[in-house]
């Protein structure tokens, strides 16, 4: 048996189906024009019975779409397959998909037929779309909550009638993979001629089991699969093409099979799609979620940095990204940011390092991800040497538009903490009366300025202000994703440098 897997993409016609997107025809094509780069083998281009736009879509990429099979969808009467034959005239490798339901809810509720009315559509139906193409798909939609028999029945009708794929569709993500295993071994046992066609699956998500239920038909014999990019379509989504991709590519040997997938497009074909659609994609999502290649935690950024196996099984390169990512966040350890300030161009000694390591980790149980303007933010802060004569222990503070501020401030001095609590206008200039009371130093503040050092709700605030007193003027910083904080830090440290130059003791 051929170990090729044939990737069907139907991001343009199941996932434009997902409630919210609407592709025009140029983003159609755009899309069309990346899954070809990627290398698909069939692109299902639209439904072209269902809108006027959709007809038009899938005329202008069956003229401009080469090299590809081009396929259009088709319900199991003449007035669709004559409107998606029509629709791909100008394909090189034209595909009608053709279908009909075959679960006896199907055929209840909404065909209002009986068994043997469908195989007769069926039939039909496909010697309808051998007129235009010579490749014809059918499709048993809800085949997984269909009789078995009477499946094995239905496709054997429309292999004799000319169709040279069948797919057998979980249509309601109802599947689980060893019973769609089991229903798989049976279609081939029981069904004549079933040799001489593709199988193929095409899998919802409902349940989570889309990829798993795609990989299970593949061991047992499956050789097409139906998926879509970012795994978009309707309700929960189909089976995720670039799952399916990497799942093959990394495993390959003991699956036995391949895919002609370029893996070097995927990255770059997910984010068209997420751009055109407007759906985004979640932070973990396999293989292009952005998280997919981060690591935080300080264990596997040691792993990472002695040898990148031990914690990834899939090099980004090979997807189009251009490198792994560590994430400077709380669970860091010290080697991941000795890492990154070598990396922007900083050299620490071991106690500077300790220093600055220590105040990133506090930064961090604030911000979370840290960043490269945040780490030299860090850096120079911490840098600054000064002899802490008052050091801040912790502060609380009350503003509001209908209350006056007020602030309370304690603070160490050789050993022992004092407190003050005053009233300002604002919280910055409630903070710095307490601090003047508790330093008794009688300081002018010149110069403040803040501003953000990088970007976001989160970003660290700078705060940098000018003192002076008794003729000296220093200048004093800090940095926190508080204000209120930064400033207060601020000014301790101005206050710290003026007793530094002035060479005050504190009594």
């Amino acid at each position: 048996m051929e170990n090729k897997i044939y990737i069907f993409d139907t991001t343009l016609r199941d996932g434009e189906q997902a409630p919210g997107i609407h592709l025009n025809t140029k983003e159609k094509l755009d899309i069309a024009e990346q899954l070809s780069r990627l290398n698909v083998d069939i692109i299902e281009a639209g439904f072209p019975i269902s809108s006027r736009s959709d007809f038009e879509s899938v005329i202008k990429l069956s003229g401009k779409i080469k090299g590809r099979r081009i396929a259009a969808l088709a319900r199991a009467n003449p007035k669709d397959i004559d409107t998606a034959g029509e629709a791909l005239k100008g394909a090189e490798q034209p595909v009608i998909h053709t279908f009909i339901s075959s679960s006896d809810i199907h055929l209840r509720y909404q065909l209002k037929k009986s068994r043997e009315e469908v195989i007769e559509l069926a039939e039909e139906a496909v010697k309808r779309s051998l007129k235009y193409t010579d490749i014809v798909e059918f499709s048993a939609m809800d085949a997984t909550r269909s009789d078995w028999d009477f499946l094995c029945k239905l496709f054997e009708a429309v292999i004799k009638s000319g169709a040279r794929v069948i797919n057998i569709p979980d249509t309601v993500g109802y599947a689980i993979p060893d019973e769609f295993g089991d229903m798989i071994d049976y279609i081939f046992e029981k069904t004549g001629g079933i040799e001489k066609v593709i199988v193929s699956v095409h899998c919802h998500n409902d349940l989570g089991l889309a990829v798993a239920n795609s990989l299970t038909a593949i061991k047992h014999g499956v050789r097409q699969v139906e998926c879509a990019v970012n795994g978009i379509g309707e309700r929960a989504g189909n089976a995720s093409l670039e799952e399916i991709a990497m799942i093959i590519d990394t495993r390959k040997k003991d699956l036995g099979v391949y895919t002609d997938i370029n893996i070097g497009e995927i990255i770059r074909t997910s984010s068209i799609v997420r751009s055109l659609t407007g759906y985004v994609i979640a932070p973990n999502k396999a293989i292009v979620g952005k998280n997919a290649f981060s690591h935080e935690a300080g264990i596997h950024q040691d792993g990472m940095l002695k040898d990148r196996s031990t914690y990834e099984i899939i090099k980004p390169e090979d997807i189009g990204l251009k490198s792994s990512r560590l994430v400077l966040g709380k669970h860091s350890g010290r080697h991941a940011f000795k890492k990154r300030l070598t990396e922007i161009g900083i050299q620490l000694k071991e106690e500077d390092l300790e220093k600055t390591f220590e105040r990133f980790k506090d930064l961090a149980e604030k911000k979370g991800a840290i960043n490269d303007q945040d780490v030299r933010a860090i850096v120079e802060n911490e840098l600054r040497e000064v002899k802490e004569h008052f050091l801040l222990k912790n502060y609380s503070v009350q503003s509001g538009s209908d209350v006056r501020a007020s602030s309370t401030v304690n603070i160490e001095i050789k050993g022992k903490t004092y407190r003050s609590t005053s009233k300002g206008d604002g919280p910055i200039d409630a903070s710095f009366k307490a601090i003047d009371k508790i330093t008794k130093i009688n300081a002018k503040l010149t110069e403040y300025n803040i501003e953000a050092v990088s970007g976001g709700k989160d970003a660290l605030g700078s705060v940098k202000i000018v003192v002076s007193a008794d003729g000296t003027e220093v200048m004093g910083s800090s940095i926190s994703t508080d204000i209120v904080e930064a400033s207060i830090k601020a000014y301790i440290d101005a206050m710290n440098r003026i007793i530094e130059k002035s060479d005050d003791r504190i009594d």
